[in-house]
């Protein structure tokens, strides 16, 4: 009977089925090597662009707070400039009240009352001055409380000297001046 020889044909089937498994596990080492290298550079790609969106927000972020600085800045200057203006105001309208002020002291001193001195501070007056008697003195104090511009008249010293042509009274007269403004904003 003659010889068949099965092993060369099964080495060869082995051979054959060790190159197709090299070849399939070298294919399969690419494939995966393609696919990470694939998904690492589709990720570095979005971490990128990602990145270049974030730096853009941040950019805008960073030119809206100064936008945000610039208006709190206005908004300061604004307040200080209407301040002003409020003062400005007020002194607009206060400022003939010195002149009716220095009207009421004259309409209402009496006759034989003279002012030395006289002091302002703030709405407060004080009128240092010399009397022919203390009831000039007391007259003079009716006519600041019935004034318009004057009120709430109060003294704080009379001395009554001895001189050559008679007897003088020196006083301290302290009173409140009356402001429109005050008056205006309490309506």
């Amino acid at each position: 009977m003659p010889r068949i020889n099965l092993l060369p044909w099964r080495e060869e089937l082995r051979k054959e089925r060790l190159k197709n498994f090299v070849g399939a596990a070298v294919g399969a080492f690419l494939l995966g090597a393609v696919v990470v290298l694939g998904a690492r550079y589709t990720m570095s790609s979005m971490i990128g662009y990602q990145e270049r969106r974030n730096q853009v927000l941040k950019t805008e972020i960073a030119e809206l707070e100064k936008q945000i600085e610039e208006i709190v800045n206005l908004e300061n200057q604004k307040e200080r400039l209407l301040a002003r203006m409020e003062i400005i105001e007020q002194l607009q309208r206060s400022r003939p009240e010195i002149v009716h002020l220095f009207e009421e002291l004259v309409t209402t001193l009496p006759e034989g009352v003279y002012l030395k001195k006289l002091k302002q501070n703030g709405k407060r007056l004080e009128m240092n001055g010399a009397a022919q008697s203390s009831t000039r003195v007391s007259a003079y104090m009716r006519k600041i409380d019935d004034s318009d511009w004057l009120t709430d008249p109060g003294l704080e010293v009379v001395k009554t000297l001895d001189r050559d042509r008679g007897r003088d009274s020196e006083f301290t007269l302290f009173a409140q001046q009356v402001s429109l403004v005050d008056s205006e904003e309490s309506q």
